[in-house]
């Protein structure tokens, strides 16, 4: 098994945010069953997610929306098969993030990064351009020669909570995305129950995924196996539902061992490795048993959210006509700690196996760890300095 990566020394890119991104463009192409709907109808009933009624109304009044070309302000404009549209999102400083990027293993296929909490992996909502993905193309283009035969540019091939760090794989090729993506969805999909060692379990997944959580409470038993299924419900804030524990979701299944307990701080540093992939599943599943991630500020007991009013709109909006940020905590919010500490794969070319580990943050290091940290710093401290150590023994 091959440990670590072929890249010699320790790298990390990235360039920091522009005080305001682009904005976007929308395009639509009104079709027949759109036809002789006016603008207004057209765009509240469409996306409905993204602006209440009257935000539609000022995007409109604002010249926001073109139609063939041409900035039509007046709402009540019929529309015609086959015209085209284009609503222009306007500029906005999205919310702090970090951006540079820990590469803890590279070679002609893929890469995999040590992605910051904060930083989200793909755009949407709020988060357009600051993102993994946008680093990455940025990184890209500067590195890979014109005449290379590589892809255009990286792309991850999983997704990772925005407050959780840790290691996020990339695909360079075609073949390695295919590859890395299949391993991902048979994971899922072939969830059954044993209780083999993560690398016995290897044998027969392709990926294995193992995290660092500090939970709240303290988890009596060594070693928890949780298979609640998890669904979607609808949500404030999240326009395409909100995972939670559901006994009529998809099957999921997390293998959770105790590293270390806190007891005075009542807190348990577990290690939880996923054979299945749902959004937000370690977070879910921890607090299915009752012991949510420490500081996570959605899911509480039971794998449900701190408050559930599905039925509320709040109609207020934004300079830009869009919604409010929500008031209450969404899934992207951080605070929790949770990393994605290691990944053992088979390579997508070669099936060798490969094992990526990503350094602990130190609230996630037991006190073992701690020691043996501090104590190969000191060494190669006194190495550096001419100096020597000697164990003492009695």
């Amino acid at each position: 098994m091959s440990s670590s990566s072929p890249t010699r020394q320790p790298q990390t890119f990235g360039l920091p945010w522009p005080d305001l991104n682009h904005g976007l463009l929308y395009n639509d192409v009104v079709r027949a069953s759109d036809s002789e709907l006016t603008l207004i109808e057209f765009y509240s009933s469409k996306y409905k997610n993204s602006a209440p009624l009257q935000g539609w109304l000022q995007r409109i009044r604002n010249g926001q929306i073109t139609v063939d070309g041409e900035v039509v302000r007046d709402p009540s404009t019929i529309l015609r098969v086959g015209s085209e549209l284009v609503y222009h999102r306007l500029p906005w400083r999205e919310p702090d993030a970090p951006y540079l990027l820990g590469v803890l293993y590279e070679d002609d296929d893929m890469i995999a990064l040590n992605k910051p909490s904060g930083l989200q992996v793909l755009p949407g909502g709020l988060f357009q351009q600051r993102t993994v993905l946008t680093q990455l193309l940025c990184w890209a283009t500067n590195k890979i020669s014109p005449l290379s035969c590589q892809e255009p540019h990286p792309v991850p091939v999983h997704r990772l909570g925005r407050g959780t760090s840790g290691i996020l794989l990339c695909a360079k090729t075609k073949h390695a995305k295919t590859q890395l993506a299949a391993y991902f969805a048979d994971g899922t999909s072939n969830i059954g129950d044993n209780s083999n060692t993560s690398m016995e379990a290897h044998a027969v997944r392709k990926i294995s995924k193992i995290y660092r959580a500090l939970v709240t409470g303290i988890l009596c038993e060594d070693k928890v196996i949780v298979k609640q299924p998890i669904g979607v419900v609808r949500y404030p804030g999240v326009a395409k539902g909100l995972y939670v524990a559901s006994p009529t979701g998809k099957p999921a299944l997390s293998k959770v061992e105790v590293l270390e307990r806190g007891i005075h701080k009542n807190q348990t540093l577990v290690q939880v490795e996923i054979q299945s992939g749902r959004p937000h599943q370690i977070r879910i599943h921890l607090s299915y048993i009752g012991h949510p991630l420490l500081g996570d500020p959605l899911y509480v007991l039971g794998g449900q959210p701190k408050c559930l009013d599905s039925d509320f709109v709040d109609e207020s909006f934004a300079d830009d006509g869009g919604f409010l940020r929500p008031t209450k905590p969404v899934p992207g919010d951080c605070g929790y700690n949770l990393h994605a500490h290691q990944v053992i794969l088979s390579h997508p070319s070669s099936n060798e196996v490969i094992k990526v580990t990503a350094p602990l943050p130190a609230i996630l290091r037991t006190r073992q760890e701690t020691e043996e940290l501090i104590s190969t710093t000191t060494n190669i401290k006194n190495a550096a300095d001419g100096k020597c150590s000697f164990n003492r023994f009695p």
